[in-house]
């Protein structure tokens, strides 16, 4: 079981971004290798060097960085290699477009994708999953795990990061 954060543009950019994370793993006593923070390709673009090395440090950390919303932004396969990610989230656009034509160009990404992430050692999430429909297309596209209303609902048990200037 793990926790998923996704991180604001405010709190990646926050300087005491790490040693907060670190702090609330220490609090809370979960292992780093359950925490998954979800950061997207824009935040990254902000500022790559700063990005890479905030990721090589969770990385270092244990704790885990995935890719979120992955093939909506920027998507460069480049930074893919540059960044020490430990998985992609495959965006509900692709999934949603499954189901009217299964054999269309999304189909095609998300197969591409599979590949891609099973290549590189990166866990792979089809991210916005509501029907049985769309669990066998993914399953059959090789796509192994899954989220999405069809499974539950979102969580409203949650707690933000406690992040100094950050609101």
């Amino acid at each position: 079981m793990r926790v998923a954060v996704n991180l604001s543009a405010r709190q990646f950019a926050s300087r005491d971004l790490r040693s907060v994370v670190l702090g609330a793993l220490r609090d809370s006593g979960l292992p780093p290798a359950c925490l998954e923070l979800e950061i997207t390709e824009s935040l990254m673009m902000q500022s790559p060097e700063r990005a890479a090395r905030l990721l090589a440090a969770f990385q270092e950390d244990g704790v885990r960085v995935v890719l979120d919303d992955f093939g909506t932004g920027y998507s460069s396969l480049g930074y893919l290699a540059r960044f020490p990610l430990s998985g992609l989230k495959i965006d509900r656009s692709f999934v949603s477009a499954l189901e009217e034509k299964p054999d269309g160009h999304d189909a095609a990404i998300v197969r591409a994708v599979v590949g891609l992430s099973r290549d590189m050692g990166l866990e792979l999430v089809a991210e916005g999953v509501e029907s049985l429909g769309q669990v066998e297309l993914l399953e059959n596209l090789g796509v192994r795990i899954m989220q999405g209303y069809y499974f539950a609902r979102p969580s409203a048990q949650w707690r933000p990061l406690n992040v100094p200037g950050v609101r």
